[in-house]
């Protein structure tokens, strides 16, 4: 399965139940977020410890999962809408971190 396969199934789904036109990039932006904050909340409360064995854990790994495909879902379908290539923007955003915070021999993030 692509991205773009994913994308267009995503489409087909929406527009076959009249979705379309609630899916401006304004409101995807918003449904992305309430999705992330659900896999967030899932975290919530756990150690880092617990956190890391969550997979380990058959209902929670099943919440996780959810959660995942709900925020990709949406992400996909705002990336459609507004002609964002995903992989390409993530590909720039890895060449311009590895400008920015070359390798040091310490701990890394991507902001």
């Amino acid at each position: 399965m692509t991205v773009a396969r994913l994308q267009r199934r995503l489409a087909e789904f929406a527009s076959a139940r009249d979705w379309g036109q609630y899916h401006t990039p304004k409101n995807l932006a918003a449904a992305l977020s309430v999705e992330a904050a659900e896999l967030v909340e899932i975290f919530q409360w756990l150690t880092p410890e617990e956190s890391a064995r969550v997979m380990s854990r058959p209902d929670m790994a099943h919440r996780v999962e959810d959660e995942v495909a709900d925020v990709f879902a949406y992400l996909l379908q705002f990336c459609e809408v507004l002609g964002v290539d995903a992989l390409q923007a993530l590909s720039s955003k890895v060449d311009r971190n590895e400008k920015r915070f070359p390798t040091t021999g310490t701990g890394h993030s991507m902001e």
